[in-house]
């Protein structure tokens, strides 16, 4: 008897009259909104526009749901294009099948066209978007729990994930490793492995895409031996796990030799977005100006009327003495020597 278990939801799909909102479709959009909300302040930091991000995923989200698409048809055809196969549901995202290596190749080409039409160097918006991207896939990876698919051995540890039987598609029921919480930890802690080292040792030129590639791999190569829903092996391994080991190979060899050509971090990702800050700040800057200016001249204004009234006060002083003749200095003379002969005393 299984005393604790993660439960499965009883359905993947719920209806809102006639439009069905599907779990699995929600985890996609909020990874997305996620990954590139990160992505954004990242960019931002290395000196880039706010919005720039966002504007290239435009191009490379859609490229990359199709290439995830395309290479879980392609690597897994027999549901579709197999013996009783059904065409038409290679069409069918909602129902699962996403692979991440063709995301982000067929996303990598989408987000080229982007950057080069803002003539933004590719390396440096990708190690902008590293963290995110595996944040991005740590949420979507639970799109697997509300379709109960892509768990891994059966087990009977605490934490072990609840399936229920379904005999149309061939689903036992019981409880298995629930590698989709397991690769959405790891993914985790890649996004945090790669923001520390990206500060430690401010990686630029790619080198942050790079090591969130290759620490991704080490991760699904692991995971990935756990599953064991059906998949082509070559020489006793699963055919993603071939897959892990080249590519980690091939993003290791990069960041060494990246390393070794290119050290340091780009100085400009986004051209022209540091002179626009100059311009805001100037801008602000000359408003700031104009405060002050506008606080300082009715000052200005008091003491010239100050100035005026004190003149005004001396001309009618002199009007005065000169209306009074010689009296006013005899009674100063008097007054002075009043004065002398009180301070002698």
């Amino acid at each position: 008897m299984d005393l604790a278990f993660i439960p499965s939801p009883s359905t993947g799909v719920v209806h809102l009259g006639p439009i069905p909102l599907r779990g699995y479709a929600f985890c996609i959009i909020i990874g997305v909104f996620v990954g590139v909300w990160l992505g954004n302040k990242r960019w931002v930091r290395r000196g880039g526009r706010s919005g720039t991000v966002a504007d290239i995923a435009v191009w490379a989200v859609p490229f990359g749901l199709v290439g995830g698409r395309l290479y879980h048809v392609i690597t897994t055809y027999e549901p579709y294009f197999g013996k009783n196969g059904h065409p038409l549901d290679a069409l069918k995202v909602w129902q699962g099948g996403l692979g991440i290596w063709g995301a982000v190749a067929l996303g990598a080409v989408g987000a080229w066209i982007g950057c080069r039409r803002r003539g933004i160097p590719m390396p440096a918006y990708a190690d902008a978007l590293a963290p995110g991207l595996a944040l991005g896939q740590a949420i979507g990876r639970w799109g697997n729990w509300f379709n109960q698919e892509l768990y891994g051995k059966p087990t009977d540890v605490p934490w072990a994930l609840k399936i229920s039987s379904d005999p149309a598609i061939g689903r036992v029921g019981g409880t298995y490793h629930p590698t989709f919480l397991y690769e959405s930890l790891w993914c985790i802690g890649v996004a945090a492995l790669v923001i520390w080292a990206d500060r430690r040792f401010r990686l630029g030129h790619g080198r942050a895409f790079a090591l969130y590639v290759a620490a991704y791999c080490v991760g699904r190569a692991w995971i990935e031996y756990m599953r064991v829903d059906e998949a082509h092996h070559i020489l006793g391994l699963r055919l993603n796990d071939w897959t892990s080991g080249i590519v980690f190979l091939l993003a290791v060899a990069y960041l060494v030799i990246s390393a070794k050509r290119a050290p340091g971090r780009e100085a400009v990702v986004e051209p022209g977005a540091q002179l626009a800050a100059g311009e805001e700040s100037e801008g602000s800057a000359e408003a700031a100006a104009g405060v002050g200016a506008a606080k300082t001249a009715p000052a200005e204004r008091g003491e010239d009327a100050k100035g005026t009234g004190g003149d005004a006060g001396d001309g009618r002083a002199g009007n005065a003495a000169a209306q009074g003749g010689g009296e006013p200095a005899e009674d100063s003379g008097r007054r002075a020597e009043s004065g002398g002969g009180t301070k002698k005393s």
